[in-house]
């Protein structure tokens, strides 16, 4: 229900700050007060567009905040799915900027117009004679039928197995789609995958072919170096070993007479051993070098085909072609089990279908039981609201079962007659606006004996009744307002006096400026109230009166 409804800086409203009690609420005012204004407000809350930048204030923002007690509501998962905090007590705010630009808040957290909506809905029910209503929307009329038939259990239960068929059917459309581009691509894939298969890959082997062939490219060069290195060391007539034993020679004739120089000796000749050593293997390697034209043709075309298949699939090295390989492998493997998976899918599809055929034959059986007692019970109540010759018809057709939606398999109607000899007709082609409010009110008041309903709001639908019928709408308004929250805009003397709560809205001119202003009557400013209402704007003793007696207010 709406608790509070805070109003800043909108058209003829400076600030306005209002608490709502959870029975009926009735709210008063002369033609052109603003009754209208507050409306408009609340349906800012509840995601309607702004139309036209309106301040009171040109140079401060527009600020709406509805307070609601949601707790009975069973909204948890629309707070879950849309990812905002849930609070017993939610607060829904808009604000208009200056530019027009606008911001939508639910519990602090920005969200979009959309969402704002999709919860405003279901929080509030602004009832108009003149709007559009509800009630000519197959899903409200199923709505109905389930809650006079106890269905609330079971058709959540059908809907969260229908979300989940849903997706399993979109899985599947999605696997299949997969699946079937997969297999025109399935002999590319396997042909990318034989070639390099068939390239039998090695981490490590291009770096080791790229060393081979260098060293067979530069084969003349190595020998070449290596010779010319062995011919220093050892064949040159003054070659490094032959230079380094006459050195030794001389520093051993020298050691006769200085003892110390014998460990120079010592080293010069082991160093002189490790030359020769290294003149050996210079040797060998340079005997062992030798120019292979056919192995370097063979590296040569190993390479080619590793950087041809490196450039074809846009990496630098055996390592990531090797990752690409198993890349191509598993979506081969995919392609061989993705018929497997379909088949899985298919049958699970099945199974949820059949189970939901199941659920909606139950739930259409018992929404077929209910009617003949919704129907008599709404033209009790028509009768009492002044409509004696109205008739509610339903009608009630399963679909096939390949039609399955989120209500079921059935396609209900409410046809209406509101004239005697008048054959019912869909209500949107013979109902007035003031016959499908009386409605509207018949049937609220029956379903909210069962269901939670959202906050209604029934803006001025006793036009075109009086009397005894107007006494008997602010009747049932009062019963309905037993099970929900109830807000009534009312010129009828009748209606306001079954408030629980009860409102005035006027406007307040000072220093040359308009104000529309909202204050809670107590018993005896209504007791004026109800006799404006009655009389005029100055109500005599008769009118007084009778207003406490509407009132039941004791003189």
């Amino acid at each position: 229900m709406l608790s509070r409804l805070v109003i800043r800086n909108y058209t003829l409203i400076d600030t306005l700050d209002i608490s709502f009690s959870h029975k009926l609420n009735i709210l008063t005012g002369e033609t052109g007060a603003g009754k209208s204004i507050i409306l408009g407000a609340l349906s800012l809350i509840l995601g309607q567009r702004v139309e036209s930048k309106y301040f009171f204030n040109q140079q401060k923002k527009c600020v709406i905040e509805g307070y609601f007690q949601i707790k009975e509501y069973h909204l948890a998962d629309f707070f879950l799915d849309h990812d905002l905090d849930y609070e017993q007590e939610t607060i829904l705010r808009r604000e208009i900027l200056v530019d027009g630009k606008s911001r939508a808040f639910i519990n602090d957290t920005p969200v979009t117009l959309q969402v704002l909506k999709q919860l405003g809905e279901q929080l509030i029910d602004i009832h108009s004679q003149h709007a559009t209503l509800e009630i000519n929307n197959g899903d409200f009329q199923l709505f109905v039928l389930d809650a006079v038939a106890g269905n609330q259990s079971a058709l959540s239960l059908y809907q969260r197995t229908y979300k989940l068929y849903k997706q399993f059917v979109a899985q599947l459309k999605e696997i299949e789609r997969t699946s079937s581009q997969a297999k025109i691509d399935q002999d590319y894939h396997q042909f990318m995958f034989d070639e390099l298969d068939q390239a039998n890959l090695k981490a490590d082997e291009q770096e080791q072919l790229e060393q081979e062939l260098d060293r067979l490219t530069h084969a003349e060069d190595i020998k070449r170096n290596l010779a010319r290195a062995y011919y220093l060391l050892s064949d040159h007539e003054q070659a490094t070993v032959i230079q380094l034993k006459e050195v030794s020679q001389n520093l051993q004739q020298a050691q006769r007479y200085q003892a110390e120089i014998g460990s120079l000796v010592d080293r010069l000749d082991s160093s002189l051993i490790e030359i020769k050593d290294i003149a050996s293997e210079i040797d060998q390697i340079e005997q062992q070098t030798q120019t292979n034209e056919a192995r370097s043709s063979e590296i040569s075309a190993r390479l080619n085909l590793l950087y041809s298949l490196q450039k074809k699939h846009q990496v630098n090295t055996i390592s990531e072609l090797l990752l690409v390989k198993d890349a191509i492998a598993q979506k081969l493997n995919a392609i061989l089990f993705c018929d497997e998976e379909i088949e899985r899918l298919r049958g699970e599809e099945n199974r949820l279908h059949g189970q939901l055929i199941s659920m909606a034959t139950d739930l259409s059986d018992k929404r077929s039981q209910v009617i003949p007692q919704l129907e008599l019970q709404i033209q009790q109540t028509l009768m009492e609201v002044g409509m004696p010759n109205a008739i509610l018809q339903i009608k009630n057709e399963a679909q096939p079962k390949d039609q399955l939606n989120r209500m079921g398999l059935d396609l209900v109607q409410f046809l209406f007659s509101a004239n005697k000899g008048q054959v019912p007709l869909p209500m949107s082609k013979v109902a007035s606006g003031g016959e499908l409010s009386r409605l509207m009110l018949s049937i609220k008041s029956l379903i909210a004996r069962h269901t939670a309903l959202p906050t209604i709001i029934f803006d001025e639908i006793d036009t075109g009744i009086s009397g005894e019928v107007a006494l008997r709408v602010g009747t049932i308004m009062e019963k309905l307002a037993e099970n929900m929250q109830v807000m009534a805009i009312t010129h009828l003397p009748q209606i306001a006096s079954k408030g629980k709560a009860h409102y005035r809205v006027y406007k307040d001119e000072q220093h040359d400026l308009t104000r529309t202003s909202i204050e809670r009557l107590d018993e005896q400013t209504r007791v004026t109230e109800i006799a404006q209402m009655l009389s005029g704007e100055n109500p005599g003793a008769y009118a007084l009166q009778n207003a406490r007696e509407l009132l039941s207010v004791e003189t």
